[in-house]
């Protein structure tokens, strides 16, 4: 099953037996067994017994709390992984050094490359001009390879980021939905808060993986250290945004899966997010992206988006540790 979310506001989640049990009024919604679970997402107002909390530190599943919108709130995760070489590498690479470099040039040209590669795949099928800015992105990718310091890397992101979602709007194709520019905190129209929500499902995946294989998720490299960010996990994220997120949003939308009545709009702060069926349906297809088999460009086998940010973990934990000689992002030919 993977993660399990709840969404029920006022919903008890408890441990009965060897399974997850989640109630609403006293009737049970949602059964699932322990060991079919990653991951457990609370979405709004739900309360969780101890014994529930206990078992899933035990069996090493994280919790995570956001809002009904996708907002991150909290986690509380299992003890970090035992590899502490992982993290004293980890740590020996922060800052300027040459594997901090090289690393962050890696995150990026996977998001960079992986935009590209959505941007050709969408001129073919739709027959749109997006050359300007699938050249632009090339633009920034040649140029990234010479960067020297992770200042310069970031401006290229930024760069090639903005020609991205400068033609986004081309990529949806149906009349009810359109897309400006990017915005958050909060989202303020339907594009940008499923992109949000995404963003927030994609942080909660990749930071479990990275406690796994025995990182701190806090200390990042592209991204820099703030109080309570998980840097690192925002940028092992980045390769992952266009190939997962991206492509659900896209396909929701396109598909017609979601209308413009799936959402709802708060009168003071105008912050947009889905209605519960509008959740439900879309958290279905993040799941379903997320156990999508592909063929592996470094490791040549079938893997799982989901058992990728592991694979993507641990070949991260080893260039800095010094077993491989570069780190190859996930990109998509």
């Amino acid at each position: 099953m993977g993660t399990v979310y709840v969404t029920q506001d006022d919903s008890f989640i408890s441990k009965v037996d060897e399974r997850i049990n989640v109630k609403f009024e006293k009737k049970t919604i949602l059964d699932v067994p322990l060991i079919k679970i990653d991951g457990l997402v609370v979405m709004g107002r739900a309360s969780i017994s101890p014994a529930a909390i206990f078992e899933l530190i035990d069996k090493k599943i994280p919790l995570t709390f956001l809002t009904n919108n996708g907002k991150y709130l909290a986690s509380l995760e299992p003890e970090m992984g035992k590899n502490i070489f992982v993290r004293t590498a980890q740590w020996k690479a922060a800052g300027e050094s040459p594997q901090a470099i090289h690393v962050t040039q890696g995150f990026v040209r996977g998001k960079l490359k992986n935009y590209r590669h959505t941007l050709l795949e969408a001129q073919r099928r739709y027959e749109v001009d997006l050359n300007s800015n699938i050249n632009q992105i090339s633009n920034a990718i040649a140029s990234l390879e010479k960067s020297n310091s992770i200042d310069s890397i970031r401006g290229f992101e930024g760069a090639g980021s903005a020609a991205y979602f400068g033609c986004f709007n081309q990529l949806i194709r149906v009349d009810n939905f359109s897309f400006n520019t990017r915005n958050r905190r909060p989202p303020i129209d339907p594009v940008n808060s499923l992109l949000s929500l995404g963003y927030s499902l994609l942080r909660h995946d990749i930071q479990g993986a990275l406690n796994i294989v025995g990182f701190d998720p806090y200390l990042g490299y592209l991204h820099t250290e703030r109080y309570g960010r998980p840097s690192l996990a925002l940028d092992l994220m980045e390769e992952f945004r266009p190939l997962i997120v991206d492509a659900v949003v896209l396909t929701a939308i396109n598909r017609r899966m979601l209308s413009p009545k799936d959402f709802i709009t708060e009168p003071i702060s105008n912050a947009v997010s889905l209605t519960k069926e509008g959740l439900h349906i879309f958290l279905r297809l993040y799941q379903e992206k997320k156990q999508t088999q592909f063929k592996h460009p470094v490791m040549q086998k079938k893997y799982t988006y989901q058992e990728t940010f592991a694979i993507q973990a641990r070949l991260l934990a080893k260039y800095l540790l010094g077993e491989i000689e570069k780190y190859p992002p996930l990109i998509m030919k």
